[in-house]
């Protein structure tokens, strides 16, 4: 539908979450397949205007729409969020404006407190948006609306959670709907799997409990989803009328059902398209030998995991599902490397340990086991975060870290700052245990790494590029010696090196 034909109009927006890549916005698309056929709406991409405020703005002043509805992840979407919805409620206050994501439903007090937010869709909002449209245009009440935090006479109201719906009774997603709007040519991009590489959510939530992990606090460890069966019908749907020839799962975790895996494989077997998803390695490693080899027929070529760390007191401080441990993350990735399957772990350094001394301990011993884990298979690929805080109620790790004196901002615009934009990419956050040497040490072995063993993500760089980059890497790699790597610092930076954990594929 088009904004001409409002008579309830919705405007859904999706901030820019990466700076020159767009993917489909699949959390848009779910309020949309929603609503569709009842209200009216538009989809305003972030990701694919230059100036999406200006954009916003023409529609809202045609006077037809009556809810600005925004998903917001941690991180980049931030820095278009919160000005565009500032502005918005400034010019347009009666405009209701609806946040949804992982960002406003694990920081809804800040959110709420701002006074530019209306409500919060804390979870899946496939039964709740369209109660709550329901509601304003009915003029009814808010208190019995699932996965809904709203406000009455200044007074903030948190309402029940819902199930987890089947997925498989959900409507499809309008991809036709949003090509009305942006081709959807534009959201299938180059990466290392393919050249038209498909964003893709198949499941919701995550069976396990993290304590580090922002989905925990809104899933509670549940999880569902869609059927092998649906999940190839909208790959085949996507490849055969937009030319999609690989697939990124961004599921939080793809991997739960190895039958359900097993399914979707052989059915994927004759389509010639690479995919890449995340899961657990004390999932995966359960796996049956003849699945693993099914699922690199059928084009698996990596997986991302949560190694964290190899400390195994620290994964039971992390709520590892108290069965990931560092044997096991040894023993993984030398088994994906005889199936070709490239594991890409990632790991949380500096979790606070009882003083300095144990913090900086915990850090070199992590920094000694992702070397070995290189040595044990080099086509391993290493993220490395730095522990941010997040906030889930009952985690002996979150209470550790409020004991030392940790605490988000008060302010909803302190977030896009240049530090807390940080502290959302988890590359340096404003924790009081970690020193700036530690910091400095994180880094300085993520460069040389990074130097020695550059990332097969980064579809760009050319042999002589790689070669040249661990030519300045590979001695401090081999001694050990990480301090000041200016070298290759600014070798990275002239050409452009690209880290997955910031910019994806």
């Amino acid at each position: 539908m088009t904004k001409e034909e409002a008579q309830f109009g919705i405007l859904l927006f999706n901030p820019r979450a990466a700076k020159h890549k767009a993917r489909i916005p699949n959390s848009i698309l779910s309020i949309a397949a929603a609503i569709a056929g009842k209200y009216p709406y538009i989809i305003v991409d972030g990701n694919r205007e230059d100036d999406p405020l200006s954009i916003i703005m023409q529609h809202l002043q045609t006077g037809k729409f009556n809810v600005f509805a925004c998903t917001v992840m941690p991180g980049p979407q931030l820095k278009q969020a919160i000005p565009i919805t500032k502005q918005i409620k400034s010019l347009f206050p009666d405009i209701y404006i609806v946040w949804g994501g992982y960002f406003a439903s694990n920081q809804s007090g800040v959110v709420m407190q701002s006074g530019w937010v209306d409500s919060i869709v804390y979870g899946p909002g496939d039964r709740a948006f369209p109660m709550l449209i329901d509601a304003l245009e009915q003029d009814g009440p808010l208190d019995m609306i699932p996965n809904l935090i709203w406000k009455n006479g200044g007074e903030v109201h948190k309402n029940h959670k819902d199930e987890l719906y089947d997925q498989d009774t959900l409507p499809a997603l309008p991809y036709q709907a949003l090509h009305d709007f942006y081709d959807m040519r534009g959201y299938l991009g180059k990466t290392i799997l393919g050249n038209k590489t498909i964003a893709y959510h198949s499941s919701i939530g995550c069976p396990f409990t993290c304590a580090f992990c922002g989905i925990v606090p809104i899933y509670n460890a549940r999880w569902k989803g869609r059927s092998a069966e649906l999940i190839y019908k909208d790959i085949q749907f996507l490849k055969n009328t937009y030319g999609g020839d690989a697939i990124e799962f961004h599921d939080n975790n793809f991997f739960v059902s190895e039958k359900r895996t097993a399914d979707f494989s052989t059915l994927m077997l004759n389509e010639n398209m690479q995919w890449w998803g995340e899961g657990r390695i004390d999932t995966i490693h359960k796996y049956s030998d003849d699945t693993l080899q099914l699922m690199r027929d059928a084009g698996c070529k990596m997986i991302f995991f949560g190694a964290e760390t190899g400390n195994d007191a620290v994964l039971q401080l992390m709520d590892k599902g108290g069965t990931q441990t560092a044997d096991q993350i040894r023993a993984f990735a030398a088994r994906l490397k005889k199936f070709d399957i490239i594991p890409e772990y990632s790991f949380v350094l500096g979790t606070p340990g009882k003083d300095e001394a144990e913090t900086l301990q915990r850090i070199e011993e992590d920094i000694a086991f992702i070397r070995e884990i290189k040595s044990i298979n080099p086509q391993t690929e290493i993220i490395i975060y730095v522990y941010s805080p997040v906030p889930t109620e009952g985690s002996e790790l979150f209470s550790a870290v409020q004991a030392g004196g940790f605490h988000f901002p008060q302010q909803l615009e302190d977030w896009i700052s240049p530090a807390w934009e940080s502290f959302d990419l988890r590359k340096n956050p404003l924790t009081p245990w970690l020193k700036p040497y530690m910091i400095d040490k994180i880094r300085s072995f993520e460069v040389v790494l990074n130097g020695a063993y550059p990332t097969v993500s980064d579809i760009k760089l050319k042999s002589f590029d790689k070669k040249l980059m661990r030519s300045l890497a590979s001695w401090r790699y081999k001694t050990e010696f990480y301090k000041f790597p200016i070298e290759v610092k600014l070798m990275q930076k002239l050409l452009r090196y690209r880290q997955p954990e910031i910019e994806g594929f």
